[in-house]
């Protein structure tokens, strides 16, 4: 379960209202609110264009878009959880063509265990993607600080005729001077003897 001090937000996109209830019922309010239900494909694209859920559960079929293409949109344009519910008839089929865009298959029909489970296991896959994108992230901006500060080196060293240990020492001096980061001090380098 994904460690949160706010409960996960779930959108079901059913053409009935029955598994909305079901949902309801089933799913603890302290892990799981709000459940808010859409009619079909439109009306959850619609709701998705201005805000976030944590989870999309979507039980086919739909009237109006092929459940299969909108569970395979909604997780490659979103950060959310995507849960299809189909007939146990197509389901390895259905399984086969949306399991690489990460979408988890539900076989109706199923128990309430299964469900809350299967929510659980998105919540947790959810929470470690978020963790790796915070690294990536991390790595990216120290990847980036070392291209400026690499730059401002080589500026330093051509400009002020420095030994790359004294351009290196230099920006890392006057940042530690200045309580700035590297990447600040490079930058200012930049500005000044860059073309």
């Amino acid at each position: 379960m994904m460690k949160t001090d706010q409960p996960a937000s779930v959108m079901v996109i059913s053409q009935t209202d029955k598994l909305y209830q079901f949902l309801k019922k089933i799913l603890p309010q302290d892990q799981f609110s709000p459940v808010i239900s859409t009619i079909g494909a439109g009306e959850a694209q619609r709701y998705l264009i201005n805000r976030s859920v944590d989870i999309v559960v979507i039980n086919a079929p739909l009237k109006d878009a092929s459940s299969t293409d909108l569970a395979i949109d909604i997780a490659q344009h979103s950060r959310c959880g995507v849960l299809l519910m189909v007939k146990s008839e197509i389901y390895d089929q259905v399984t086969y063509r949306v399991e690489d865009y990460g979408v988890l298959t539900l076989s109706r029909p199923c128990t309430s265990k299964d469900i809350f489970q299967s929510m659980k296991l998105l919540l947790a896959t959810q929470a470690r993607l978020k963790k790796l994108e915070k690294k990536t992230a991390k790595l990216e901006e120290k990847m980036d600080e070392i291209r400026l500060v690499n730059r401002a080196k080589g500026l330093l060293m051509d400009n002020l005729k420095m030994t790359e240990a004294e351009a290196h020492r230099y920006i890392e001096k006057a940042a530690m001077d200045n309580c700035e980061k590297k990447s600040v001090i490079a930058k200012n380098i930049i500005k000044i003897y860059g073309k």
